[in-house]
């Protein structure tokens, strides 16, 4: 059993997405971040950034005590390994994975966050936050677009854990400023990854928390 600490978010989302498509049992333990729940004790001995999410697996392969791991980035990187799955062993194509996990991880997570911190959630309309993180956030749909149209996944020519973490933050281009047909590799593959059951029952898993 995995123990899932979760909010729906983007970076949220990541983890449901691997632990559907893999079947593993996982139960969800909300951390409702607009509370502040990621601030307390006992999640921080799990997320000492005071992040979600986390999980807590039970069941770890090396058969010893339950095992924390944090960022979102090394969950799945963890999951993919505990299974060997969403992850190749042959060693160029996993490294072509990480590459763009890591790619995920360190610009377009990020990138588009602040875009939507500035565009959206910020008190004060800052001209300059919002053109800068704006114009980042479609310089990177563009370096996703030219991937896409050389491979049928972020991960290489199979669905992967660089999908997982990418799709979710493209769930809200509208928001971001982004004009969906001028990325027509990005929209095609967004609508395959959409499509997936896996993906239907971890987003159907986001609406049970919210409610």
């Amino acid at each position: 059993m995995i123990d899932l600490y979760y909010w729906p978010t983007p970076n949220g989302h990541k983890i449901t997405l691997f632990l559907e498509e893999a079947g593993l049992d996982y139960r969800i333990i909300p951390v409702n971040i607009s509370k502040g729940d990621q601030f307390a004790p006992a999640f921080l001995k799990i997320s000492p950034n005071n992040k979600m999410p986390a999980i807590v697996d039970h069941a770890p392969a090396d058969g010893g005590e339950p095992i924390s791991v944090f960022e979102s980035g090394e969950i799945l990187l963890y999951l993919a390994e505990k299974t060997g799955l969403f992850l190749s062993s042959a060693p160029r194509e996993k490294i072509k994975t990480l590459e763009w996990l890591f790619w995920q991880m360190g610009g377009f997570g990020p990138m588009l966050g602040q875009n939507h911190h500035f565009s959206l959630y910020a008190p004060e309309k800052i001209a300059y936050a919002i053109k800068r993180y704006q114009d980042e956030t479609k310089r990177l749909y563009t370096v996703l677009e030219t991937r896409l149209r050389e491979s049928a996944f972020v991960s290489g020519e199979q669905y992967g854990i660089a999908d997982m973490a990418t799709y979710p933050w493209t769930r809200t281009w509208k928001e971001q400023g982004i004009d969906i047909e001028a990325f027509p590799a990005v929209k095609a593959w967004r609508e395959i990854v959409e499509a997936r059951p896996a993906t239907q029952r971890a987003l159907a898993r986001a609406d049970e928390v919210k409610s």
